[in-house]
């Protein structure tokens, strides 16, 4: 059985990866699944259309350096609208950076606590992509490079912008996935060149 993310690594058949991932068949059906169900054919388009749904990924994956997901989640963008996967390509290097930054509330971890870029979406994107998905492209920073300051009153930023409760949580399992899946995606690359 292959995978979006076999795809992704290049694993065919037969191969040693394929023999290996064959051994956790329920975790490669779920990373399937899971995917078809967020972004391939969703059941409910109400919570996050079909593009917004590619554009957060794209956007995530191309700020994680994820070259090969990147590339995928953008060709969905295009397929959908050539204008907003123009318009993330020209907002991407502003947004980029490391991380994670953040602060921890008042403790021991505060040690740990850097500040760090707080993107916001350019009037440039906006214009393009419109208020709702540039709010969710800005939670995905967030979420990306500050996941300690994630927060209600990050939450309340895309209700205000038009996200409803179960849009909300579309937005961050999406965001929670496309990490998930690079990090089986670079692992995998990892291995395959080890073997």
């Amino acid at each position: 059985m292959s995978d979006l993310i076999d795809t992704l690594v290049g694993i065919a058949p037969g191969d040693p990866l394929d023999a290996l991932r064959a051994k956790r068949p329920v975790a490669r059906a779920d990373a399937q699944t899971t995917y078809d169900a967020l972004v391939a054919a969703p059941a409910d388009l109400a919570r996050a259309t079909a593009l917004e749904r590619a554009a957060i990924g794209y956007w995530v994956a191309a700020l994680s350096s994820a070259a090969a997901l990147a590339a995928h989640y953008r060709a969905l963008v295009a397929d959908v609208d050539a204008t907003v996967a123009d318009a993330l390509d020209a907002a991407l290097p502003a947004a980029s950076t490391t991380g994670p930054y953040g602060a921890y509330p008042a403790g021991p971890l505060s040690v740990e606590d850097e500040e760090g870029l707080h993107y916001n979406a350019t009037d440039e994107l906006r214009a393009v992509v419109g208020g709702r998905l540039a709010a969710a492209l800005e939670h995905a920073h967030l979420l990306t490079f500050r996941p300690r300051d994630a927060s209600p009153d990050a939450l309340q930023s895309l209700l205000d912008a038009g996200w409803s409760t179960d849009g909300v949580v579309t937005v961050s399992q999406l965001v929670a996935f496309i990490h998930f899946q690079l990090r089986v995606v670079t692992g995998l690359a990892v291995l395959k060149e080890a073997l």
